[in-house]
């Protein structure tokens, strides 16, 4: 059994890290990047097996493949991969938006391949693989959004895995998806970058940064992250953050008004109503994820993939019959 990974930053060399912590008896794990220190730099580090430079060569023989680039590279990714991938691979994606990604999916893979899009809400504020980690999943919600043609067996497969690396899998619509994730994951982007840019072009930042602690450093947390990535997440769902983003600056508006008017009741409600909805949403994060009946990831992928196997020597046995006659 081979697995591809394409793209070994955060998240693509966290997730090597997961599958061969788990050391799970007779998977391979393969990876690609494009920058060929960096997947140097994930084989020596354990996160995959072995290193591949050259992208249709790493998903050669593959059962599955992750792609698990910025999400505006993923469409390029999908349509070099294409031509590439035997009947019955299961490709999924760790995108951080959903709806652009599945029709790209839909657009450029061959009927042949079952695709199951993918989002792991879980991350950290310093890219790369050198921020890598095994356990960067354990316990969080991993979005699932299957194509229509994706089989059951790919879906299961793919739940197998997600259950492998500790998180929890909840199948969502894309637009859907898209539309939730931009309140609390690109949101937050946006106004963490948006107050360091304030505050760091200020004339006074020099003073401003010896400052700052941990409420400043909590707040601009998601600024560290990769800009690329960033970019590509607000671009592919750019109709649902503008909608996110004009409710936050009403919202700010209220705030202003009340300290204009120096309106101290106001203030405060509307502070008690944000910390007591916060603590809710704390107390009430452990969401219970409807079952799915899968076994384990080796018996999963083995029996998809010995029944692929058998329908495609059965396919090779009639087209050669075909041929003599």
């Amino acid at each position: 059994m081979r697995m591809t990974i394409i793209g070994l930053g955060l998240i693509g060399g966290s997730l090597g890290l997961a599958l061969k912590k788990n050391k799970l008896e007779g998977l391979e794990v393969i990876g690609h990047d494009k920058d060929h220190e960096v997947a140097g730099k994930a084989q020596r580090r354990g996160a995959v097996d072995r290193a591949e430079w050259n992208l249709p060569r790493a998903v050669e023989k593959a059962n599955i493949v992750v792609v698990a680039t910025p999400v505006q590279a993923i469409g390029e990714v999908l349509g070099q991969i294409a031509p590439h991938l035997e009947p019955g691979v299961v490709v999924t994606d760790t995108g951080s938006t959903k709806a652009q990604v599945m029709a790209w999916a839909r657009e450029r893979l061959p009927d042949t391949v079952s695709f199951v899009g993918g989002h792991p809400m879980a991350g950290k504020e310093t890219p790369g693989i050198e921020a890598a980690d095994a356990g960067l999943f354990t316990g969080c919600t991993y979005c699932l959004v299957p194509d229509q043609r994706a089989t059951e067996e790919a879906v299961k497969a793919i739940v197998a895995m997600v259950q492998i690396i500790g998180a929890k899998h909840l199948f969502v619509d894309a637009q859907e998806h898209d539309g939730l994730v931009a309140a609390v994951s690109h949101l937050p982007l946006v106004v963490s970058a948006a107050l360091v840019t304030a505050t760091a072009s200020s004339p006074a930042w020099r003073e401003l940064a010896r400052l700052a602690a941990s409420g400043y450093r909590d707040v601009t947390r998601l600024a560290s992250g990769d800009p690329v990535m960033g970019r590509d997440i607000c671009l592919t769902n750019r109709d649902n953050l503008l909608r996110w983003l004009d409710t936050y600056v009403e919202q700010l508006r209220h705030y202003r008004q009340w300290l204009q008017e120096a309106n101290g009741e106001a203030l405060g409600k509307a502070l008690t109503q944000a910390r007591d909805a916060r603590d809710r949403w704390l107390a009430n994060t452990d969401v219970e994820t409807p079952p799915v009946e899968v076994g384990s990831f080796q018996e999963t992928l083995s029996a998809m993939f010995m029944g692929d196997r058998l329908a495609r020597r059965l396919s090779r046995i009639e087209k050669a019959s075909k041929d003599r006659k």
